[in-house]
């Protein structure tokens, strides 16, 4: 395209920020912003500000819209945009029933627009170190592991934390979901899982899951995964591999190759929390690319959907195995 994209970002909440930051950065056109809640358009008097979605794309006719909104309304937001051929960059998760993702899926087939999903992890130098390192090593098995602290105080700044209807579950559909993408982007996609979810810590303040233990089997490499956010604080997200030579450690910027410390530090600034990972710029900036020279953008609807379909899987398991 001869001219510069025009952007437009929906949610204005702590993600939303995020994407704003690094479209600054990278001097994207922004256009528009959207909120339901006024107080936080005050905040971007710089730019045009809607309270309505629809309205907002139809008046402002973008080219690219953000969705860093709550879980529940990614779907319906996804394919409103794209049934206006307009490019989505949506935040994760993609959606949050298996009802969804086929209306999703749908919708990027009709559309002219490219949609793409924020697993930004996937662009964390480690992350990119340990998948070009396994191309030629067998590996025999992995285990991912997130053990972080949320408590009622998290929860009860947003109504629809926590929730079924408005989350879609809990710590894997929601601070687990990155770790969990990167296992089946490393492994390959199960055939099936067996899960035990449970709520240990927060009963009186949630209705989802605060722990989850998953085998994931059938893929090209078998895995175990362990998620919590009853954990006393919060720990480094962790990935461990055992090949035929060595063991393998990943924590965020470090990788350790047997008794070998490799440190990575690309330079790319933190957006966020630190947990979010430095990939936001690297994922944005491929994504536009993709857009003006026309080529697929990887982290598409397809392969947004996986680590949906392992997550649903996992809740419907309650021990047993189930085909994902």
């Amino acid at each position: 395209m001869g001219y510069k994209l025009k952007t437009a970002v929906v949610g204005l909440g702590v993600i939303g920020k995020v994407h704003l930051k690094v479209l600054e950065k990278l001097e994207k056109n922004v256009v528009a912003v959207c909120d339901t809640d006024l107080k936080k358009l005050e905040q971007f008097s710089n730019i045009k500000g809607y309270t309505d979605y629809e309205q907002m794309l139809d008046v402002e006719k973008p080219n690219v819209v953000h969705l860093c909104t709550p879980h529940y309304l990614h779907a319906q937001m996804i394919i409103t945009a794209l049934n206006r051929d307009i490019n989505v960059l949506c935040e994760k998760p993609l959606c949050i029933t298996r009802e969804e993702i086929a209306l999703v899926l749908e919708a990027e087939k009709r559309s002219k627009g490219k949609l793409g999903v924020c697993h930004q992890n996937r662009f964390n130098p480690e992350n990119l170190y340990l998948k070009e390192y396994l191309k030629d090593k067998t590996v025999l098995g992995a285990h991912g592991n997130v053990v972080w602290r949320r408590d009622a105080n998290y929860y009860n700044k947003a109504d629809w934390r926590g929730t079924l209807k408005g989350e879609g579950g809990g710590t894997l559909i929601n601070q687990a979901l990155h770790t969990l993408d990167l296992m089946q982007w490393f492994f390959g996609m199960p055939k099936s899982v067996v899960a035990n979810c449970v709520n240990q810590t927060l009963k009186d303040t949630i209705e989802v899951e605060d722990t989850a233990f998953l085998n994931c089997s059938g893929g090209a490499v078998d895995f175990s995964f362990f998620a919590t956010n009853g954990g006393a604080i919060s720990f480094p997200v962790g990935v461990m591999v055992k090949t035929k030579e060595e063991t393998i450690s990943v924590q965020p910027n470090k990788v350790l190759v047997g008794d070998r410390l490799i440190n990575f530090d690309n330079g790319c600034e933190f957006f966020g929390k630190s947990c979010y990972g430095r990939g936001h710029e690297g994922l944005i900036a491929n994504f536009y690319d993709c857009i003006k020279d026309g080529s697929d953008f990887e982290i598409n609807g397809e392969e947004g959907a996986k680590v949906i379909k392992i997550i649903l899987s996992a809740y419907e398991s309650n021990g047993q195995k189930v085909e994902v």
